[in-house]
């Protein structure tokens, strides 16, 4: 019998999970709602219902786990410390209750590190020594992968590339900070400008595609409109894709990367974003050469995370392996 790896992806609304083989074949993927607001106890007997479901669906062989998850995370105790995604998760342990539960190693990372490294294995990113992952959904997750490991920082943190300050006169993020990248130009960012537009705005394109609804204004309504060239959504999305420029570019001049990969909700609109963020890199480029960075857009969709919390869970079992 083959042996695989289950890896599974926990956001704040979504749990995803894969049987994935060594090669970065997925096998099989099954998806539920996390239910978060019902607490982490109800959370893990959804995550233990839908591994096992997934066994059920192949005849191979359980070897791991490894789980990808919205942070902030205690890897190294395999501990979620998140009241911002996953509100009431406070010190939560996840991995030892699994691997008693399967009798199997399990992985804990940071939901971007995952992504990552799931780019990197099987995706865009694949072969890229020095590859930067940013992610632009709910918030901006962002990731660096160099000679094949994420690199990580003091007590193996996950350093937050989406809470770098870029306008200390900008809204207060929940970090407690001002003006962060993610309280900028994320998809929540952009939901909250769009929102601040129709306001003033009430002829906008914005209020009449939310069916008159201001609180059904978000994300997706600012680029439909967008789209048919609604000059205020124009605006919003203009301000964002300028703050998402100065991200990256910030990014370039601290890791100098040779690709980077985007992923998440917001970048399926790339098209839109992307002038500007290419007219921000290439206008700030003098110190490194940021025209010779390939910005490309990631391969493997919302499976990137449970991919690569696999690739870390077989990573895992080499290791344990060779001691």
């Amino acid at each position: 019998m083959n042996g695989i790896v289950v890896g599974v992806d926990i956001g704040g609304t979504m749990v995803r999970a894969g049987a994935v083989e060594k090669n970065g074949n997925i096998l099989v993927i099954d998806e539920t709602t996390i239910q978060a607001g019902e607490g982490p106890k109800s959370g893990l007997e959804r995550i233990i219902r839908l591994i096992e479901t997934l066994l059920k669906k192949t005849d191979s062989r359980l070897d791991g786990i490894g789980l990808g998850c919205t942070g902030p995370l205690d890897i190294k105790r395999g501990v979620i410390q998140n009241p911002y995604t996953l509100p009431g998760w406070q010190e939560v342990p996840i991995t030892s209750p699994l691997q008693s539960h399967f009798s199997v190693p399990v992985i804990l990372e940071n939901d971007a590190d995952a992504a990552a490294m799931g780019e990197y294995w099987t995706g865009a990113g694949q072969g890229a020594k020095r590859l930067l992952a940013i992610t632009v959904g709910t918030g901006i997750g962002t990731a660096f992968v160099l000679n094949g490991q994420i690199y990580r920082g003091l007590e193996n943190c996950h350093p937050e590339g989406g809470h770098i300050p870029l306008d200390p006169s900008g809204p207060l993020c929940y970090c407690g900070a001002n003006g962060c990248w993610e309280i900028l130009a994320s998809g929540t960012a952009i939901t909250e400008q769009a929102r601040q537009a129709v306001f003033q705005n009430p002829d906008s394109l914005m209020l009449a595609l939310a069916g008159g609804e201001l609180e059904k204004v978000d994300t997706s309504i600012a680029v439909l409109a967008a789209r048919q060239n609604d000059p205020v959504a124009c605006k919003v999305i203009h301000r964002a894709a300028t703050y998402m420029g100065l991200g990256i570019v910030t990014a370039i001049n601290f890791f100098a990367p040779e690709m980077i990969v985007l992923s998440g909700g917001v970048m399926k609109s790339s098209d839109l974003f992307l002038p500007e963020i290419n007219k921000i890199v290439h206008q700030n480029n003098r110190m490194v050469p940021a025209d010779q960075v390939q910005i490309v857009h990631a391969k493997l969709g919302y499976y990137a995370g449970l991919v690569g919390a696999a690739y870390s869970a077989y990573l895992q079992l080499q290791e344990l392996k060779g001691n």
